[in-house]
This record gives structure tokens, C-alpha cells and sequence, in this order.
């Protein structure tokens, strides 16, 4: 998944850092994680969304509750993109009027040491040429996997506009000027949870910082822990903002560290091993 700009925050971070390391190519896969905090194993009941998602699928198609889960839950053999297109492309079985995020759309800007960011749900027709240009950085293409023309990018952005609303993709937009791509999901509903005791209302975040002058100057670290802060602050019922970078991206899991997350296990996804952050509403004023 996208990484970290940890370049001024770690000080040993190449300039790409940002792009890289904490986005779909690094999302769930087919053996378990383990856990290292005993804090983190105490909830493991399944979310009542998930639960009603699940009904909703066995109802419509008149099949067995096995087929259903498997049908959400995307194959997990195909691979992160294949699993977390598996999740959107599911049909939500829960209410118009129930979002699954709390209006990302919303929330409004909130002030950070670096200028005021926004988080502005995308909009293919305005936003695909930028996103597919970012796409295709090197730098990021070796994480995120969506290089190519722009109807490869465009393919992911729709399976989650078109999806239940479990993940909306946002631009970051610093002082007015877009500058980085986010996507804030439901971890808790997603197949990252077959990986970590999930709670109910677990949000995670995926990023990516597009302009090379913007990465390696520490603004990963402040737009992590900004963003994390703000989805605390608008979703009452969330407790937890996860990622999961690389493992051996030492530098992308310093920039998690310093924006306030706690490392909380190590996990095996398809594609690689990660190190789960947390950052939880109880610890974030000491963290």
C-alpha cells in the first residue's frame, strides 16, 4: 500500500518514500497475521454491517451463506487487486441512506502545520488524468500496480465509486492544489480484517503522495497523522485508523511511527509482509 514520506522524519528515506508503500497492491491476502498486542485480540465479533452484507448476498441470489461470504469477500488466490475489487464490486445489501463512512464528502478541511488539507472525494471526469499520471511515477507504480493507460486507473476508482461505499478514494488537496491520492475504507469490512482481530468501525487509509517535490521533505508524517486525526474526529464510532506498510519499508513504518501510530503486529498478505500501525483514539494525545 502507499508509503510514507519519512524522508525528513526518519532521515534516512529516499525522496520516493511517499509513493510507495501503503496502498492496494499491499491489501489482504490468504495466511493469517498474528498479533502481538493482547489489547488487539479482545473483539473479534463481526461487525453487524458484515454481517448484514452477507444476508443481503445469500438473499439476493438464493445461495448458501458459505457462497455469500465468499462472494464478498473476494478470491482470496487473485491477489490484493483482485480481492479488494472482489469487496467493491459486491453490492451494498445495506440502506441508500446508510453510509458506510460517515460522508467522507463532508467533513470539511482541517488546519495542519504544513497548510489547510482537504479530503475531496474523487471525481473521474475531473480527477482520472491526474491519478493516472501519478500512476504511472515508477516510484509508485511498484507499489500500487495501476500503471498503464487511464482506463487502468479508471477501472479501480470505479469499482469503488460504484461500490457500497466501504472505500472512497479522495484527492488531497494542500492550500487548494491537489497533491496526493487517498483512500479511506472500512478495514473492519474489508479483507484486511481476515488478517488482524478487526473491531466494529476500524477505518483504514491508503495513500500516495503524487509530485516528486513533494515527498521527501516530511509531509507524510504530518498528513498521516492529520488525516488519521480527522477521521477520529468525524467518525464518533471509530476507535482505530489502521495501515499496513511494507515490513521491510523501514522508513515508510517511521513516518507511521512519528505521525502518531503504534506498531501493533506483524501480518503475511499475498504480496509481502507488513507491519500493522494503529492509531487509537485512546493513545492519540500521547502519541
Amino acid at each position: 500500500m502507499p508509503p510514507t514520506d519519512a524522508s525528513t522524519d526518519a532521515g534516512t528515506a529516499p525522496a520516493t518514500e511517499l509513493a510507495t508503500d501503503t496502498g492496494p497492491r499491499s491489501g489482504p491476502g490468504s495466511s493469517s497475521g498474528t498479533s502481538t498486542d493482547s489489547e488487539d485480540t479482545l473483539d473479534l465479533r463481526l461487525p453487524d454491517e458484515l454481517i448484514a452484507l452477507f444476508a443481503g448476498e445469500a438473499g439476493t441470489r438464493g445461495g448458501a451463506t458459505g457462497d455469500a461470504t465468499a462472494e464478498a469477500m473476494g478470491d482470496a488466490s487473485g491477489g490484493a487487486r483482485g480481492e479488494r475489487r472482489g469487496m467493491a464490486e459486491n453490492p451494498a445489501a445495506t440502506p441508500a441512506d446508510d453510509d458506510l463512512l460517515d460522508h467522507v464528502g463532508g467533513w470539511g478541511p482541517t488546519a495542519t502545520p504544513v497548510g489547510v488539507f482537504h479530503l475531496v472525494p474523487v471525481r473521474v471526469e475531473r480527477d482520472l488524468p491526474l491519478i493516472a499520471r501519478w500512476m504511472n511515477d515508477p516510484a509508485v507504480a511498484e507499489f500500487w500496480e495501476l500503471a498503464g493507460p487511464e482506463s487502468v486507473a479508471e477501472e479501480h476508482l470505479r469499482l469503488q465509486l460504484d461500490g457500497d461505499g466501504r472505500s472512497v478514494p479522495c484527492l488531497g488537496v494542500l492550500d487548494g492544489a491537489p497533491m496526493s491520492y487517498w483512500e479511506i475504507y472500512r478495514a473492519d469490512l474489508d479483507v484486511l480484517a481476515r488478517h488482524y482481530p478487526a473491531r466494529p468501525h476500524d477505518t483504514g487509509i491508503h495513500l500516495l503522495i503524487g509530485g516528486v517535490a513533494n515527498r521527501g521533505r516530511g509531509l507524510g508524517s504530518t498528513l498521516l497523522r492529520a488525516v488519521a486525526d480527522h477521521v477520529l474526529n468525524k467518525r464518533p464510532s471509530c476507535a482505530r485508523v489502521v495501515a499496513e506498510p511494507d515490513l521491510r519499508n523501514t522508513p515508510s513504518v517511521s513516518a507511521f511511527l512519528s505521525a502518531g501510530f503504534r506498531f501493533s503486529a506483524e501480518v503475511d498478505l499475498p504480496d509481502k509482509r507488513a507491519a500493522l500501525m494503529v492509531r487509537d483514539r485512546a493513545l492519540r494525545d500521547l502519541l
